[in-house]
């Protein structure tokens, strides 16, 4: 038996055995191939299976590419219809494909079942392309998307714009809490300081009124005569620190001042019969004490003994500067007083060896560091008290040492004036 004979053997045992459904599928023996319907012309079969071939390699790479664009953009939205498009494209591919073979082999209900799947999947794509419709119309287009990119770069910008802003505010800020809290740690220093002064200069103050108050007592015959000199002398220490308080910025009184406050009574009372002349000149806290004490002592006994106890007596109290004010510049305090000849016995007698000289001569100038020369000329008392400049205008003690060594130092000075009569003790009354 020949070929043809037996493979038609082949097909009418199929035919009685195979399911009807596969039969109709797979029955191409009674069609005629499609090459038949070309006349086999060589031209336009190649015409044909060309088309079919390149329209079949550009279906099967376009779902490729939209897989691959899937697989690299996770995000994307409505993944389910590019996966529709690449099935029904794919599909699409596949029938030209088959339209090749059917140039040869005539599978004509393989080829329809094939169409049929391609029409069902793109029935498929368009009913849910359609139920998309209002969703993807509300996807911005291009356009829009610049328009809202530039809005966003120009709130970008206004924001940075106010950061900048914030962050050169809050460089303002840190340089005025910087520059305040300077301000604050130099007025805490400052506080402190004065803080210090305040008591050196009160434990001072005690200790010097503790030594006029012994001193006083000492040579005081009577207890008036002790009250009277003794309030005299703590109303000159008074004035001369309320003098250097006139400025609470400062720890320093004008030495003009302190002896106009000092001498205010006499000024009153006696007009141009004191005469007070000096240049300008800032003493410390200790020098306005000591001066103010000295000056004190010297208007006392004017009034009570020398030129202002007298119709005609004047007084003259003057001070200048010699020297380099830088080097060894030196004040000179002058105290003269004229026509006081009359009372001048009487003033040595009542003065002599008492507290007051020791006061005007010894106290006041060891304390600051000077000398003092006191004597009676042919027109009155004669008084010079020269002191080392540096002394008088020296700066705050800043430590707690040196508060030390000035209050030991001057309560030093006072000890070492004490009358040789004994210890303390105030006269008694009547």
């Amino acid at each position: 038996m020949d070929g043809p004979d037996c493979y038609g053997w082949v097909i009418s045992s199929g035919r009685e055995k195979a399911d009807p459904l596969m039969q109709a599928l797979f029955d191409y023996a009674s069609y005629m191939p499609h090459g038949y319907c070309l006349y086999w012309q060589p031209w336009l079969v190649i015409l044909y299976a060309g088309s079919d071939l390149l329209i079949f390699l550009a279906y099967s790479a376009i779902p490729i590419a939209l897989l691959m664009f899937l697989r690299r953009r996770p995000d994307l939205r409505y993944r389910k219809l590019v996966a529709l498009f690449a099935a029904f494209i794919m599909l699409c591919g596949i029938t030209h494909l088959i339209s090749i073979l059917t140039l040869w082999v005539p599978i004509y209900p393989l080829h329809g079942l094939v169409k049929l799947f391609t029409g069902i999947v793109s029935a498929i794509t368009a009913v849910v392309l359609f139920s998309l419709i209002p969703r993807l119309v509300a996807i911005p287009s291009p356009s829009q998307l610049e328009e809202a990119n530039a809005q966003l770069r120009a709130e970008v910008a206004a924001h940075e714009r106010t950061l900048a802003q914030l962050q050169e505010a809050q460089r303002d800020l840190e340089a005025k809490v910087r520059k305040r809290t300077g301000e604050l740690t130099e007025t805490n220093r400052r506080l402190t300081v004065v803080t210090r002064e305040a008591v050196h200069r009160g434990r001072n103050l005690l200790t010097v009124v503790d030594s006029l108050a012994r001193q006083t007592a000492r040579s005081a015959p009577e207890i008036d005569t002790f009250l009277e000199r003794f309030s005299g002398r703590i109303h000159a220490l008074s004035n001369a620190t309320a003098a250097v308080m006139d400025d609470p910025s400062s720890a320093y009184a004008t030495l003009d001042s302190v002896v106009r406050r000092q001498l205010q009574p006499i000024t009153e009372t006696y007009g141009e019969r004191v005469v007070i002349v000096g240049p300008a000149v800032e003493i410390n806290n200790e020098a306005a004490q000591q001066l103010a004490l000295a000056t004190h002592e010297l208007a006392t006994n004017a009034v009570k003994y020398g030129a202002l106890a007298t119709l005609g007596g004047t007084v003259r109290l003057a001070w200048e500067i010699s020297g380099e004010p830088a080097a060894d510049a030196t004040l000179h305090f002058v105290w003269q007083e004229s026509d006081s000849s009359v009372h001048a016995a009487r003033e040595e007698a009542s003065t002599s060896g008492g507290f007051g000289t020791t006061l005007l001569t010894r106290a006041v100038p060891a304390m600051l560091h000077g000398t003092a020369q006191r004597n009676h000329e042919a027109g009155g008392l004669h008084y010079e008290l020269t002191i080392p400049l540096a002394r008088i205008v020296a700066e705050i003690p800043g430590a707690e040492g040196k508060d030390r060594l000035g209050l030991d130092l001057t309560d030093n000075i006072w000890e070492n004036f004490a009358s040789p009569f004994g210890p303390l003790s105030l006269p008694s009354v009547g």
